[in-house]
């Protein structure tokens, strides 16, 4: 995978925590397609996350695509344990999910998770999506984005956290 904003000495580093195995394929399908220079690594419950994150505090992910309802533990879990641990609290956490809740949105927004996707019915939209994502996240010390920008669609108008 190639042309990432890391140089070829450092891909980008992505862990993706998802227990649908056809949305993990996706996802890395629009990884190869973007040719971006990552190295993925996939975990399919919060357990298994938060143990490998756990294992690898002194070596974290770049970005962290987080899944909201897998067995185990549950993103909305890990995401509150992530941001309440001193080793882990800088990683960049992106919301990736088929729910729409607006009260689980604006939770997320409050436990400093960087954007929330809602997982796209079309895999264009999938790979704009995350070419958008790694292309936000993808430089050091990201800040968290402003309210009106923390959703993120495949399309061009994305809709407002109220």
């Amino acid at each position: 995978m190639k042309n990432s904003n890391k140089s070829p000495q450092n891909p980008l580093n992505i862990l993706l925590a998802d227990d649908d195995l056809d949305d993990c394929f996706l996802f890395t399908e629009a990884l190869e397609e973007l040719q971006v220079d990552v190295q993925l690594k996939m975990v399919h419950d919060g357990e298994q996350l938060m143990q490998w994150l756990t294992d690898k505090a002194n070596k974290l992910p770049d970005i962290l695509f987080l899944d909201i309802n897998m067995p185990r533990k549950n993103g909305l879990d890990c995401l509150s344990e992530i941001k309440n641990n001193e080793l882990l609290q800088n990683l960049s956490v992106v919301i990736f999910s088929t729910s729409s809740d607006n009260d689980m949105v604006v939770q997320v927004y409050k436990d400093a998770a960087h954007y929330y996707i809602h997982k796209p019915p079309k895999f264009s939209q999938l790979k704009n999506i995350i070419q958008n994502v790694l292309s936000l996240l993808g430089q050091e010390n990201s800040p968290l984005p402003l309210k009106e920008k923390f959703i993120l669609t495949g399309i061009t108008e994305n809709p407002k956290l109220k």
